[in-house]
């Protein structure tokens, strides 16, 4: 019997938690296997582009648009790291993770703190702050000022998410320990530790190669994985009937299951992006390694089958922007403002 305050909800993904605990051990052989198999077709199609500027930049550009793709999967065995489910180790899961905080321009241990703030708080009304995509309930919105308003619209909207946030991310916010600016010497060290190695490989790379690889591979490459990046996160969360909750009623494993979703992609994707579409049970139980994901999925039929989002469908997400409490879903502007009207 659940408690008073406990819904039945909430008691099923808590025993969800229970179950998952079989899948969390990493394998260190399968560890090393993934890592290669994404560090070294990104260091060949690195190589092949700078070749390809011999002949001409149009076959360069390309190549440097699909290494973009095994970035994304570079950066998420980075996250994995943070989670300590690549490597019993911890140790050496940070050591790994801060070495390829390197590749994907993200200071690790600042990441680390900051995703782990994500994961604590996600769905909770009332600690809507670091690593999210900031979202306004529907009433939030309407006793905003004019201006405040306008604000909200030009932060959520398609071009300022997708098009700027990526770049400004990864280019110049990564570049400070943002939201830990005073939480001590160790998010400096590693937001400054990870700049100076960015800029002893761009020094190399500059040394050998001029501008020219950096133009065209490095930013073009960066640029792709940080938009697939921020639009993976995006569709984990800011989905139509996604799980939002005041405090009082809020509850961690609930909130995990019911609040992410399960990114149903091509089989060449789901690879590229290292399973993170299976977000649902990666936020009930971030320990379990991302190669194990399927295997939860395939014991588990009930999981396989929630919150099931298909790319076709998640382009409809980029127009949701508030969330309702009393329909308890997310809306577009204009569907926010016609049930202003009818109510």
């Amino acid at each position: 019997m659940t408690s008073p305050t406990q819904s039945p909800t909430a008691e099923a993904a808590r025993n969800w938690v229970r179950e998952l605990k079989k899948y969390r051990d990493p394998n260190h052989a399968r560890s090393i296997f993934e890592l290669a198999v994404t560090l070294i077709p990104f260091a060949a199609l690195w190589a092949l582009s700078w070749w390809a500027l011999s002949v001409s930049w149009l076959l360069t550009l390309p190549i440097a648009v699909l290494n973009g793709f095994f970035l994304v999967r570079v950066f998420a065995i980075q996250h994995d790291c943070g989670h300590s489910a690549f490597f019993r180790n911890t140790k050496v899961g940070d050591w790994v993770g801060r070495a390829l905080g390197v590749l994907t321009l993200t200071p690790y241990d600042v990441w680390q703190k900051v995703h782990a703030v994500h994961h604590s708080n996600s769905g909770n009304l009332d600690q809507r702050d670091m690593g999210e995509i900031f979202t306004l309930t529907t009433a939030e919105y309407e006793a905003r000022s004019w201006f405040g308003k306008a604000r909200y619209r030009l932060y959520r909207s398609p071009f300022t998410l997708f098009v700027l946030g990526p770049g400004y991310l990864f280019f110049a916010q990564n570049r400070l320990p943002i939201g830990l600016m005073r939480a001590g010497f160790k998010y400096w060290l590693s937001a400054m530790g990870t700049n100076a190695a960015i800029v002893v490989i761009l020094g190399i790379i500059f040394y050998f190669g001029g501008a020219a690889p950096i133009l065209l591979i490095f930013v073009p490459t960066t640029l792709v994985a940080a938009t697939l990046g921020v639009w993976l996160f995006y569709v984990q969360h800011q989905f139509e009937e996604t799980h939002w909750d005041g405090k009082d009623a809020w509850q961690v494993h609930d909130a995990a299951l019911h609040g992410s979703s399960h990114y149903v992609m091509p089989s060449v994707l789901q690879w590229l992006t290292a399973n993170i579409g299976v977000h649902h049970v990666h936020h009930l139980y971030s320990r379990i390694p991302f190669y194990r994901l399927p295997e939860v999925l395939r014991d588990h039929g009930d999981l396989a089958q929630a919150q099931r989002l298909t790319i076709w469908e998640s382009f409809a997400t980029a127009r949701l922007h508030l969330w309702d409490e009393g329909e308890r879903r997310l809306l577009s502007f204009r569907q926010a403002r016609q049930l202003r009207s009818a109510r």
